[in-house]
């Protein structure tokens, strides 16, 4: 077994989208092989609905699957399959964008005007840049959760762990989404296929993750100074830590445990060309999907 090296660990950095919605993004629109297949990750948190309100109006998307998956709050879907929908506190939304869809996101936040979920673009290979777009809803209820001896909680969101395997299938990159919480002071090693690119993503407690070339690994608590990063205040810095290769990922809990996603997908490495939401091979294809818009044939009949 061999652990995977850290290679990077950054802040999720603010910024605003949609109709002004203020989130904060880990990795996207930089360097697309960073993370390959994985285009972008975005943490909306917010407490207050007036940075949130105004939601994600009709947009386009072509050549990318998103997966949206709620903690707080409920978001209000439509699309122009004609899908209609309220996403809950730890549903799923997969959309395969293919030839291209519309479609609207409007978080609504919860009784305490709470709102918070995640956002994961993977890309599509160029055979499949064009296919068919899908939707699914995918609730609470039917995410497999693995609690362990230790107390470590997993849902399986994506793909397969610890011989459960998550309800949303079909996804390009094969990803595999795991929502992980480890109790405070324990230690645990999580496998994950050699061949993949992985990252994690904490965004609640703090604890240290093993790193092949630190024995004393990479810290993720208290001041910002060094390898040191903050992620104890819940409406502070989320922190992405970005692995190398390996088959395994061990992370040692603080005092108050540690929550966090563990992503991982088979990397495409294929040239891409990227305009906001939509994300093809070439330019020239970035340049007839902008004409596709103008003349009103960037939804294609279904077949």
């Amino acid at each position: 077994m061999s652990i995977r090296p850290v290679l990077e660990s950054r802040n999720a950095m603010p910024t605003m989208e949609g109709a002004g919605v203020k989130l904060h993004r880990a990795f996207g629109f930089r360097d697309p092989s960073e993370l390959d297949p994985f285009l972008l990750f975005d943490d909306f948190r917010n407490e207050r609905p007036e940075d949130y309100l105004r939601g994600f109006p009709w947009h386009p998307h072509r050549g990318i699957e998103t997966i949206t998956y709620v903690l707080a709050g409920t978001v209000e879907h439509g699309d122009s399959l004609g899908n209609r929908g309220r996403l809950g506190a730890g549903d799923v939304q997969w959309m395969t964008a293919g030839s291209g869809i519309m479609h609207q996101e409007m978080p609504l936040g919860n009784a305490k005007g709470q709102m918070h979920g995640f956002q994961l673009w993977a890309n599509l290979p160029s055979r499949l840049k064009m296919t068919a777009p899908r939707y699914q809803d995918v609730k609470s209820a039917e995410i497999p959760e693995i609690t362990d001896d230790d107390g470590t909680v997993v849902r399986v969101v994506v793909g397969s762990f610890w011989g459960k395997t998550g309800p949303v299938d079909g996804i390009a990159a094969d990803p595999q989404y795991l929502d992980i919480s480890v109790p405070a002071g324990v230690r645990k090693t999580f496998k994950i296929d050699t061949y993949r690119r992985a990252f994690a993503y904490v965004f609640e407690g703090s604890g240290r993750f093993a790193d092949a070339s630190r024995p004393q690994g990479v810290l993720l608590e208290k001041e910002v100074m060094g390898e040191e990063v903050n992620i104890r205040d819940m409406s502070g810095n989320r922190t992405l830590i970005r692995f190398g290769t390996g088959d395994e990922v061990t992370v040692q809990a603080g005092d108050h445990g540690v929550r966090f996603l563990l992503i991982s997908g088979a990397p495409i490495e294929e040239p891409v060309a990227w305009h906001g939401p939509i994300v093809m091979n070439t330019k020239a294809e970035i340049a007839q999907a902008m004409s596709d818009l103008r003349n009103g044939t960037f939804i294609r009949p279904a077949h």
